[in-house]
């Protein structure tokens, strides 16, 4: 777990769950990362925060703070959403109190395969015991992020940037990774396949 303050002032927190780009970053850049894009949203925050509303095309932001939830958009559908988050961003003082919102948000859009405010307003026969009363959540190019603490519309908007903001870096450097090792058939540093790949076929004996 990493924190840095933004030059607003807001404390900036980021961690990874678990990494599935270890042939593209290490633990540690992964976490670097998402502190650096969870830096970019506070800057949002705050601007929109301090806003007038004639200022302000979202509208005022009620709150200093914030809490995004990032689904791992490579984890099988079998994986429960627990054992299936990415990793996660505080911004503010009081972002961690909104994780659980976040959270549902980022795990109902999962389990739903679309987004979670459409089915508490519409199908709410899909939000069981438990589940959250709010939406919205954001999927871009198959990146589920969850987010909370503004109005539903302003959550939206904010966990869109974050997952647009992802998905750039992650392309970025998998194009460069690709220009550094030449032509190959896995990603992985070794060029050999996953332990998951092999297990699938290891039933068939070879000739």
């Amino acid at each position: 777990m990493n924190e840095v303050v933004s030059p607003d002032g807001l404390a900036v927190r980021a961690g990874h769950h678990h990494n599935p780009y270890r042939y593209l970053l290490s633990d540690d850049e992964l976490d670097e990362l998402l502190l650096e894009l969870g830096t970019r949203r506070a800057a949002s925050i705050w601007r929109n925060h301090t806003s007038t509303a004639e200022s302000a095309p979202r509208g005022v932001y009620g709150r200093a703070c914030m809490a995004f939830v990032i689904m791992d958009p490579t984890a099988g559908p079998w994986i429960p959403n627990d054992r299936a988050v990415l990793g996660a961003i505080t911004v503010g003082d009081d972002g961690s109190s909104f994780l659980p919102n976040a959270a549902a948000k980022a795990g109902g859009h999962r389990r739903l395969a679309r987004n979670y405010g459409e089915a508490v307003l519409v199908d709410t026969h899909l939000c069981g015991d438990g589940h959250f009363r709010y939406g919205h959540s954001a999927d871009v190019r198959g990146l589920i992020v969850g987010a909370s603490a503004q109005t539903t519309d302003q959550d939206l908007f904010e966990a869109a940037a974050l997952a647009h903001d992802f998905v750039h870096a992650i392309t970025e450097r998998h194009l460069a990774w690709t220009q550094r090792t030449g032509p190959g058939e896995w990603l992985t540093e070794s060029d050999t396949p996953a332990a998951e790949h092999i297990a699938m076929v290891d039933w068939f004996a070879a000739t």
